[in-house]
Formats: C-alpha cells, sequence, structure tokens
C-alpha cells in the first residue's frame, strides 16, 4: 500500500511518517504540494500515484479563520475538493483530517459520527465544508474527526500546542486564566496516527465515511491544564479556572466537543486509551526529548 501523508512535517503527519515507515510511505510538505492549486495537486498525486492518501493539511489558527475568511474557506473547503477530485481520478482513498468544532457543544454525551453538526465559528464551517466537497467528490474516502490535538512535533502554525504554551506561560506570569466551561478530549497525536493505520488495514479499507477518532474520557481545558501541572510537578495553585465569558475570545467555541465513536466499534476497533495515560506517555517522551 503507497501512502501518501500531506503536512508531512506537522504534528500528525510527523507521527504518520514515523508509524507507516517501513512500508512504502511518501512524505509530502507544504513545498511539495499546494492543495489550493488544482492543477498541481494533480500533476503530483498522478505522479505518486498512492493507493491512500492522508491529509493534515488545514489552516486551524482558530481565531485567524475569523479574520482570514477567505484563506480558511481556500485551504479547508477548496484543498479539500481539490484533493478529492484528483483521488477520484486515480481510485484511491481519501483519509482527511477534521474537527469536533464542526458541532455547536449543545449536547451533553459524545458526538457521534451521524450526529448533526452546526459549527459556531469560521474554522468550524470552513473543515464542514471540505467534509461536505468530500463525500460528494471521492467515493472512496474517511473523514477523520478528532479533537484537540498534540504532538511532539509540536503545532508549527500556533508557535506549539497547548501544553508548550501552559508551560511556557507559567514561566512569563504569576496566575493563568484557563477556561472550565469547555470540555473535550485532548488526544495524542501518536494514538490517533496508529488508529488511522489499523483503519486502513486490508479486511476494514471498505467502510468508507466519516469517523470519530480521540482518546477517551473528557475534560475541560482546566483540567487538562491542571494534570498536566501534576505531571511537570508544578503548583496548580498558578492556575485559575474562568468561564468563556470571562476569558473574552473574539470567537465562539463548543462548551462540549466529545467525540465518540459508533464506527470503529462496528469494526471491531478498540477505542484510543483514556486522555490520561496518553498525556503521561506524551510528558516523559516530551521530557526525554528535553533532556537528549
Amino acid at each position: 500500500m503507497r501512502v501518501a501523508i500531506i503536512g508531512a512535517n506537522g504534528q500528525l503527519g510527523s507521527d504518520l511518517v514515523k508509524v507507516f515507515q517501513g512500508g512504502n510511505v511518501v512524505p509530502l510538505t507544504h513545498s511539495d504540494i499546494e492543495i489550493t492549486n488544482p492543477a498541481q495537486t494533480d500533476s503530483v498525486l498522478r505522479n505518486i500515484r498512492p493507493d491512500v492518501v492522508i491529509n493534515t493539511a488545514a489552516f486551524h489558527r482558530v481565531e485567524d479563520c475569523e479574520t482570514e475568511y477567505a484563506r480558511a474557506f481556500e485551504v479547508n473547503g477548496i484543498g479539500a475538493a481539490n484533493l478529492a477530485r484528483s483521488l477520484e481520478k486515480l481510485g484511491a482513498v481519501l483519509v482527511h483530517i477534521s474537527t469536533d468544532y464542526v458541532f455547536d457543544g449543545k449536547k451533553r454525551n459524545p458526538y457521534l459520527e451521524d450526529d448533526p453538526p452546526n459549527p459556531l465559528n469560521t474554522y468550524g464551517l470552513t473543515k464542514l465544508v471540505g467534509e461536505y466537497y468530500i463525500r460528494n467528490l471521492c467515493s472512496r474516502h474517511y473523514i477523520i474527526r478528532t479533537s484537540g490535538l498534540y504532538g511532539l512535533a509540536r503545532c508549527r502554525a500556533k508557535g506549539g500546542n497547548f501544553i508548550d504554551t501552559m508551560l511556557q506561560l507559567v514561566k512569563e506570569q504569576p496566575e493563568l486564566k484557563v477556561v472550565d466551561d469547555q470540555v473535550l478530549v485532548p488526544t495524542y497525536t501518536w494514538d490517533l496516527a496508529h488508529k488511522i493505520k489499523e483503519l486502513l488495514t486490508k479486511d476494514r479499507i471498505n467502510h468508507y465515511g466519516i469517523c470519530h477518532m480521540a482518546n477517551s474520557g473528557q475534560c475541560s481545558w482546566y483540567e487538562f491544564a491542571a494534570m498536566i501541572f501534576e505531571l511537570e510537578g508544578l503548583n496548580s495553585a498558578n492556575l485559575r479556572r474562568v468561564t468563556s465569558e470571562e476569558f473574552r475570545s473574539k470567537v465562539l467555541r463548543p462548551h462540549y466537543s466529545v467525540l465518540g465513536s459508533k464506527v470503529l466499534e462496528s469494526m471491531g476497533i478498540e477505542p484510543l486509551r483514556p486522555w490520561q495515560d496518553a498525556l503521561r506517555d506524551y510528558m516523559a517522551q516530551r521530557r526525554q526529548r528535553t533532556i537528549l
């Protein structure tokens, strides 16, 4: 199976490259393929002739999406459409990474694959547009919705992930305000990469459509930050719970966006491990990397 990974130097992309290493993997960065350019996308993929393309590329700076709507739509919407058209012609599988932000957060139990989306912000809306294009243009597709990603490669576009931000800010500020009324599932990219590979095994590759993949359990951003501090031996007294209204973000975010999956269950695929276990492993790996 020849697998091309778009966004191969990002948080998730770099872990996907490692997980698929040893097989026929083609890492692609922005310098290799510009998904907003249909002719170039077509040409690159035609030359590679992949069996599967995993697209991790996105415009995902949530605040910037509100002011740079055209760019967000171009990357998250049109870029997805270009990939879908190209791969339909090649008869290849498209695995596209989407987000929990397609939901409005009005539920109080995990969102499943067939729950109706209703995004609150531009990022979620443009990702939903991308999903729509893929569902209508590429017959062999997986849309993987996930949430709260963090990984060892960090997020270059955001200058690091949530964990990096918390551990940097605690050095600079006597008190950190973290929202406690937005509940999600933080997800380790290493776990997600392995689960995507499992999904693509031969006996499961015909169950196309939307699939939710996130670590198990749930927490608020405050609870996530508190566990990060605990694992780093830091004083959580520096953390202060605030509401979304007090935090005064320019962007509306869902108050509840926990993802559950009946699709994985129907395929006989085990759920991802609890987010706490994943975070412990990540923090241990992060410390080891810092020492080295």
